[in-house]
């Protein structure tokens, strides 16, 4: 328990005995998180909020040391980057006891934000290299060990680009670089995760600090699965998109450090990744990053640029009258680029080796729960 909670407690005995978090007792995180407005003061809540507060200096650091420009991003949008339909919409309380027929705030349907990605391909077009990195919302129903409704997202868009190993080379820097900060400037917190919570952690972060991290195709990842001794609860099929299982799976196959998968089929990934224009097997310069315990950490890609494409599969989706914008900014000029997400609540929980998501966030938001 923090000496200053300590203090305290001397100071007002009376409040000792019902007071739920004992000193000297190592409650169990699932316990602690009943109590929101006093789980920060738990030796290892405090911990998690200091390694958090360095990490996100570190990443700042390690943008504004590699010429990005910051771009505050909204958190209100009328789009849906991902297209997975996950939105929370937004409504006054208002307009949320009209008629159906109601007029929107403003004017149109408005959600919460899934990514900034698409508001940073517009400002790329001007700054070259940009960065953002602020909460995101999932409408998930999910109780998962590794999703939140609210998490923060740390998302980067690169121009003059046409490689997805420039998007790798990123990816892999700054979980590298913001990693050895943390680890320099929070050692006794880092230390005390890694001996009660995870004791192997340590170890495995040292050697995939030493070490590049691997590279594999989504079609050898599917015919790694395919030849696994397990069975899959989702049977790997080309042309499927990647379970959690599967993700783990792979992982492990390749020694329980971080893989690269790249290459996804065209049908799977959104409107705007970049046609590899392959033959039969048709795919997508796409990538996502797996970790151990975890799965995915980033995803990303390199973007369509060539207007025509673009136009063409937007128009075969339905939605080229929703994004002319988007078409705006090929029509009107535009270079190769590309860009990717990371999930930073994921990976405070793969650094320091903690099982459920929900404890390396301050206030967690998932379905059913809305505490404070």
């Amino acid at each position: 328990m923090d000496s200053q909670v300590l203090t305290l407690l001397l100071r007002f005995p009376c409040c000792f005995q019902s007071f739920p978090l004992k000193m000297k007792e190592r409650h169990p995180l699932e316990y602690v998180r009943q109590f929101p407005h006093l789980r920060c003061r738990n030796n290892t809540l405090g911990a998690l909020l200091r390694i958090r507060s360095e990490a996100t200096a570190g990443i700042h650091s390690f943008f504004q040391n590699n010429g990005y420009v910051h771009i505050h991003t909204p958190i209100i949008t009328s789009n849906d980057c991902e297209g997975a339909g996950e939105l929370f919409q937004i409504e006054t309380s208002s307009e949320a006891k009209e008629s159906a027929e109601k007029t929107h705030f403003f004017n149109v349907p408005a959600f919460l934000t899934v990514s900034g990605q698409l508001h940073l391909e517009v400002m790329a077009g001007a700054f070259t290299h940009v960065f953002t990195f602020g909460p995101t919302f999932r409408a998930e129903n999910s109780q998962s060990r590794r999703h939140l409704a609210e998490f923060y997202m740390v998302e980067a868009e690169l121009s003059f680009t046409e490689s997805l190993q420039d998007i790798m080379q990123v990816m892999e820097d700054l979980f590298k670089t913001v990693t050895s900060t943390v680890l320099s400037r929070c050692p006794r917190d880092v230390e005390l995760f890694h001996k009660y919570i995870a004791p192997e952690q340590k170890g495995r972060l040292e050697q995939i600090l030493k070490h590049k991290f691997m590279i594999i195709s989504y079609s050898e990842a599917v015919e790694i699965l395919k030849q696994a001794p397990q069975t899959f609860t989702f049977k790997p099929e080309w042309g499927c998109d990647l379970q959690t299982e599967h993700e783990k799976y792979l992982v492990k196959h390749c020694g329980e450090v971080p893989v690269f998968v790249i290459n996804y089929p065209y049908n799977l990934k959104p409107f705007y990744m970049r046609d590899n224009e392959d033959g039969p097997q048709h795919t997508v310069a796409a990538v996502d990053l797996l970790v151990p315990g975890v799965g995915e950490l980033c995803g990303g890609s390199l973007r369509e640029e060539r207007l025509p494409f673009l136009e063409s599969r937007l128009q075969r989706l339905g939605l080229t009258d929703a994004y002319q914008w988007y078409l705006d900014l090929r029509k009107f000029g535009s270079v190769p680029h590309g860009g990717f997400g990371m999930g930073f609540e994921r990976y405070l929980q793969y650094i320091l080796g903690v099982d459920n998501i929900k404890d390396v966030i301050p206030f967690p938001r998932f379905s059913h729960s809305c505490l404070l």
